[in-house]
């Protein structure tokens, strides 16, 4: 017996009249268009709009800048904390507050300040050599830099830690200054035979880590490392030597380099810089090419990403990890030459390459392992060196707090993640930010 109460079209009730049934296949598929049918385009965000939500995004741009706001912020606060002065304020804080922040924010900003007006611009410059010797000395200690920080990185994109740039430029400056007073050749000529002596120098010197790890296995990192306190010994020993040493001197120093095989100076002899910056940008433009558009560059990275995969594929890892060495290594013999050939020395001294070989890792890891992420990760460099010295002179800030300040870059950058979580920025979404250095952002 059937339910009278039972609704008409249930499934386990009495069957639905044919027109409840047309009725509700009419509506079924009027619901299915209107979820297939696309809806009408939205208004189209502006591009200001647009920037602004990807402002606060997580890309590239923007965790960079704030790694560097956080570093200067940790900067000021270790400026407080070094000045005896102003940490005296900090004693009667709650009597006098204004005591304690008027004294940090005149020690923070006049040494920010002095290190801008020491890289950039000097607004109070009355002459046009003053107004240009900022930047002149920012590209001075940017030049070497860009040589070392590429070689680390090329080495990199290829798979191998090159912490040998050290070694390779300091070979690439004793066979440069070797050339420079050795040789009697004339203007131009010199120059030229000096330069490709210190890319030798280099390519020497990482031919044997390179030609170690191809054919024994051997880790770069190890030999590399042994390389560079043999250079140092042996340019200490060289600089001793008859035919070497200065006649004139009684201390570790080298003859002169020829004035014909020093490079050009950019802005006239009164400033520092010189043509050694441009062949730091054409050297940056080399790379980037060959990384990216040859086909040495392509089997370079191939081996870089997986050895195996690129031996199966036909590609001789042995030759091409001997060439990733060797090319490295010229690069940062010519950034040592740089250091006798260009204004920063002209003689050989124990300490003539000082750190840009060490500095180089960190430029290279700071650019990403990218030919102009590099150049400009050097930029950042020199300018914080030659501000520092401004900061030392004008406000009495140690200048081991600008290598403080650069290590303090580094690390942040080096984090992303950090920084995305202390600034709780949004994923960006063109890219992800990748913690492998290998492959870049």
């Amino acid at each position: 017996m059937s339910d009278r109460n039972a609704q008409p079209g249930s499934p386990d009730k009495e069957p639905a009249s044919e027109d409840q049934a047309g009725r509700t296949a009419l509506g079924n598929t009027e619901r299915a268009e209107a979820a297939t049918t696309p809806g009408e385009p939205g208004p189209r965000p502006t591009l200001g709009r647009l920037f602004l939500e990807n402002l606060w995004a997580a890309n590239t741009f923007t965790v960079t800048l704030l790694s560097l706001v956080l570093a200067m912020v940790v900067g000021a606060i270790l400026m407080i904390i070094s000045d005896p002065e102003v940490l005296a304020t900090y004693g009667y804080i709650t009597a006098r507050p204004s005591d304690a922040i008027n004294a940090s924010w005149t020690l923070v900003s006049e040494a920010y300040a002095n290190l801008f007006k020491g890289s950039v611009f000097d607004p109070a410059a009355t002459t046009v050599n003053a107004a240009l010797s900022p930047i002149s000395e920012t590209l001075t200690y940017t030049a070497p830099l860009v040589f070392t920080g590429l070689s680390v990185a090329l080495a990199f994109r290829g798979g191998l830690f090159n912490i040998g740039a050290q070694g390779q430029a300091t070979m690439g400056v004793i066979l440069a200054a070797l050339a420079g007073f050795l040789l009697p050749l004339p203007p131009g000529l010199h120059l030229l035979v000096a330069v490709l002596a210190g890319a030798l120098g280099g390519a020497i010197w990482g031919f044997v880590p390179g030609i170690l790890k191809a054919r024994t296995g051997a880790h770069e990192v190890i030999n590399t490392i042994m390389l560079n306190y043999i250079a140092v010994y042996f340019l200490t020993w060289l600089i001793v030597q008859n035919g070497v040493q200065d006649p004139t001197r009684t201390d570790a120093i080298s003859r002169p380099v020829d004035a014909s095989a020093q490079l050009p100076r950019l802005f006239g002899d009164g400033l520092r810089a010189h043509a050694g910056i441009i062949l730091a940008v054409l050297a940056t433009w080399a790379v980037a090419w060959l990384l990216n558009r040859s086909t040495l560059g392509f089997e370079l990275r191939a081996v870089g990403a997986n050895p195996d995969a690129a031996r199966t594929a036909g590609i001789s890892v042995t030759r091409t990890y001997v060439l990733i060495m060797v090319f490295a290594g010229a690069l940062a013999g010519l950034g040592g030459s740089q250091m006798v050939l260009g204004t920063t020395a002209a003689a050989l001294t124990p300490l003539v390459v000082a750190q840009i070989g060490f500095d180089g890792i960190l430029v290279a890891l700071l650019g990403r392992v990218k030919p102009w992420g590099v150049a400009l990760a050097a930029l950042l460099f020199g300018a914080l060196q030659a501000g520092g010295n401004r900061m030392q002179s004008y406000s009495g800030i140690s200048l081991e707090l600008v290598t403080v300040l650069q290590a303090l870059i580094v690390i942040f950058i080096a984090a992303p993640a950090l920084v995305k979580a202390i600034f709780q920025l949004r994923a960006a979404r063109t890219a992800r930010l990748q913690t492998s250095l290998a492959k870049g952002w």
